[in-house]
């Protein structure tokens, strides 16, 4: 038994899908989620200035907290910097939220795969390798997203559904003139609006997401070794979101606390 917490890592507050879908299979489960809101965006920076970024935080998160599992709840920075860290802490279970790009490059019928991402993700030669390794003859279609990201971090909660529509449909239409059939959402931001994704892009094109692979190969983590890591005591234990700058909380932050059952902590304060 492991009563240490899976921990999250995300700059803002897309990594929350997985960490909730993760939560909701295997609620006996210890979570806590960092929001590293001082260097929002990851996808504004470059690989190696995320990488570092990443490095020295994940040095404070261990001594901090101790994880058993760090899932880097973000795309950008698993493509940047998740093979480095672990060379770097070898002694740290790692999970990545890589692209679905290989179901997307089997599923497709017209050789073109789409994806939706920062610049440093769509950019990256990764998806393209992925899509190499299906053993798929496919055209990796990319568009960065930077504006949707934000949008989801600053507007969602207050946002209509006529406003998501409108942004959505955007980059559904710049997809659908390239001629993709298959379209992979490449930031856990965009999670958020999976339902208006699915509403524009149907039928003509199919959309794909990590969540359920990401919460699958947690538990195959937990399971192995005769379910070493498991905590399984049925306890209760209270979940905590962490934020890293200042010590005030913006009201946003506050709400999805309380509405998510959290207890709100700042980094520098544990």
């Amino acid at each position: 038994m492991d009563k240490r917490a899976v921990l999250f890592i995300d700059s803002g507050i897309g990594g929350f899908p997985y960490c909730n879908d993760f939560i909701r299979r295997n609620p006996r489960e210890k979570v806590c989620y960092l929001a590293d809101r001082e260097n929002f965006p990851y996808g504004r920076r470059n690989k190696e200035e995320l990488a570092s970024i990443l490095i020295s935080l994940t040095e404070k998160l261990i001594i901090k907290i101790d994880p058993k599992i760090i899932v880097l709840a973000c795309n950008t920075a698993s493509i940047s910097a998740l093979d480095l860290l672990r060379k770097h802490f070898s002694q740290i279970l790692f999970v990545g939220t890589v692209p679905a790009i290989k179901p997307a490059a089997i599923a497709t019928k017209c050789g073109k795969v789409g994806v939706l991402g920062t610049s440093l993700t769509v950019e990256d030669p990764y998806n393209q390798n992925l899509a190499d390794e299906c053993g798929e003859k496919c055209e990796i279609i990319g568009i960065a997203a930077t504006d949707l990201v934000e949008f989801v971090e600053d507007r969602f909660d207050r946002a209509d559904e006529n406003e998501k529509k409108i942004i959505v449909k955007k980059y559904i239409d710049l997809f659908r003139a390239e001629e993709v059939d298959t379209l992979v959402l490449g930031c856990t931001h965009f999670l958020f609006l999976l339902n208006e994704f699915q509403r524009e892009a149907a039928p003509f094109i199919k959309i794909f997401n990590s969540i359920d692979g990401v919460t699958k190969r947690i538990e195959y983590l937990l399971d192995e070794n005769s379910g070493a890591l498991r905590t399984d005591d049925g306890n209760h234990h209270v979940n905590r979101l962490i934020l890293t700058g200042t010590d005030t909380a913006e009201a946003s932050w506050r709400n999805r606390a309380k509405t998510s059952g959290f207890d709100l902590n700042f980094l520098d304060k544990l």
